[in-house]
């Protein structure tokens, strides 16, 4: 595979048995057929990012279904039970040694637009950690200075990203984005019926919100 060696960088976390949902989030149908996966990698693309998805359960039926496996790094968690955090350590030690900026993601909140990935890249500058969000309310993908991976890879198990970020608040800046969809959290098939409904006429690349913008733009006030 030839990839672009691009400044950033996005992990995709999708290790989880997804035991609630009763089938794999990373495959869940985004609209278009396209996976979960397949919608969070083509935005973070889109943005110029190359991206790392990290795999555990059902890791060969996710990569062999993905759409866009050709631009795709798979890293695999051998032990994915062990907790998120040790999924985004698998995912740092593959994506940190090449990016200046790591973005980092739960498969399960596949709504956010590039519009959204975009203000974040654009705020990165001399703070080491970008968080959208929404109302208030802080959501994903965080945004994180590749030199600071080395604070999540000290965290022992059972501890939380969000655990970094609260010691770190100094040094974090929030960006507020008109995207509720920061906030998706998809876990079971009535979360994933509700999001359905509401999240797929969402812009889904940077042509589509170009174009959304321009429309609300032309439309009468």
């Amino acid at each position: 595979m030839t990839l672009a060696t691009p400044e950033f960088a996005a992990i995709i976390l999708a290790a989880g048995c997804s035991s609630r949902m009763g089938t794999p989030k990373a495959l869940l149908d985004a609209g278009a057929g396209a996976t979960f996966l397949d919608r969070l990698a083509g935005v973070f693309l889109e943005c110029g990012c190359a991206v790392y998805a990290v795999l555990g359960a059902d890791a060969e039926r996710i990569a062999a279904a993905t759409r866009r496996a050709s631009e795709i790094v798979f890293v695999l968690n051998p032990n994915p039970a062990r907790g998120q955090i040790s999924s985004l350590q698998c995912g740092l030690r593959a994506a940190a040694p090449g990016a200046q900026g790591i973005f980092f993601t739960p498969v399960d909140a596949p709504g956010v637009g590039c519009d959204t990935v975009l203000a974040l890249k654009n705020a990165f500058g001399a703070t080491d950690y970008v968080v959208p969000a929404f109302h208030g309310r802080r959501g994903h993908p965080v945004l994180l200075r590749a030199a600071c991976a080395g604070e999540f890879m000290a965290l022992p198990e059972g501890a939380t990203a969000r655990d970094v970020l609260q010691l770190r608040r100094a040094a974090t800046r929030l960006v507020e984005v008109p995207d509720s969809a920061i906030l998706d959290d998809i876990d079971d098939p009535a979360a994933y019926a509700q999001w359905r409904e509401k999240a797929l006429t969402r812009p889904q690349s940077i042509e589509e919100c170009a174009a959304s913008d321009a429309a609300e733009r032309r439309s009468p006030r």
